[in-house]
């Protein structure tokens, strides 16, 4: 009985240790039903489109190469007329054939192409640069329009028509190569107020070449107070600093220009040409008249 017990046990044993070394089936995965796929590719899900970035130019520098048109204008101190003890009113004439004059007549910003402009515009006002009796007058009274000041400043030529017989008188083409000196009108005070002894500005008046009487003329005057809040407002080319944000008014106020005395007032308002003709002696006039109103400003004080 007992081998027979032992028998039994030896085949359950066998048949156990069998069943563990017979690899296992996995069961096959369910297929998803064909109706929900089809479902789910029949709808599709709305494609979003992106917006196409506008293209930023790049940026032409390292510095800030914009207008200055956000510019303030500075006032100057007033000055009452009780308060001013001395005045000297000079002439000056500004070259732009000179180097440290250069930038006026820069071709991306020309003084000329400023002052033309804004009495086009009807922002500035242009006076006439002879009286009546065609004397040279500065004196701001008689103001022109804008298409007086023009053809003062570029010239007119008469066309003929030979068909028609008829003369047409037009305007000239703007040449800023014409226009290569300025003049200068300016008070030096003495503010007994603030104890200063200085220049203002009065009025500018470009000049041109009169083939003619061979000599430089205004063509219109500017009254520079008005001038200012439009020459704050532009920017002038800086040759020694692109960086810059100098403008016109800052080159005059500053006294960043070159310039001669060309008149000084006199009883018998006479320029310094009218007196001495020799164009070397009238240099060593303008600086002796130079140096006569800086030697008023030291003889004021006491070392």
């Amino acid at each position: 009985m007992k081998r027979i017990l032992s028998i039994a046990i030896l085949v359950l044993l066998t048949a156990f240790a069998f069943a563990q070394k017979k690899p296992t089936r996995l069961a096959p995965k369910k297929a998803a039903p064909v109706a929900a796929a089809s479902a789910v590719d029949t709808v599709k899900a709305p494609v979003k489109t992106a917006k196409k970035k506008l293209k930023v130019p790049p940026k032409d520098g390292f510095y800030a190469r914009k207008d200055i048109d956000s510019t303030e204008m500075v006032p100057l101190a007033d000055v009452r007329e009780e308060d001013v003890f001395y005045a000297k009113r000079i002439w000056r004439e500004i070259d732009l054939r000179d180097t440290v004059n250069s930038p006026l007549k820069s071709p991306k910003s020309r003084l000329i192409d400023v002052l033309i402009a804004a009495i086009k515009k009807d922002e500035l006002t242009a006076y006439a640069p002879i009286d009546s009796a065609l004397n040279e007058d500065d004196a701001f009274l008689n103001p022109m329009s804008a298409d007086s000041a023009a053809k003062s400043a570029l010239g007119t030529a008469e066309v003929s028509n030979n068909k028609t017989g008829t003369v047409t008188t037009v305007v000239n083409d703007f040449n800023p190569e014409l226009f290569l000196k300025f003049r200068i009108k300016e008070d030096w005070i003495f503010d007994t107020k603030r104890s200063i002894f200085e220049p203002r500005i009065v009025g500018i008046a470009p000049l041109k070449y009169n083939e003619v009487s061979k000599q430089w003329q205004p063509v219109f005057w500017v009254y520079y107070p008005e001038a200012r809040e439009i020459l704050t407002r532009k920017r002038l080319i800086n040759t020694n600093n692109d960086a810059s944000s100098l403008s016109f008014d800052d080159f005059f106020i500053r006294r960043l220009f070159s310039s001669y005395i060309v008149k000084e007032s006199n009883p018998g308002d006479n320029k310094i040409r009218d007196i001495i003709s020799n164009p070397k002696e009238r240099l060593y006039e303008s600086e002796r008249i130079k140096k006569s109103v800086l030697d008023y400003e030291q003889g004021l004080w006491e070392y």
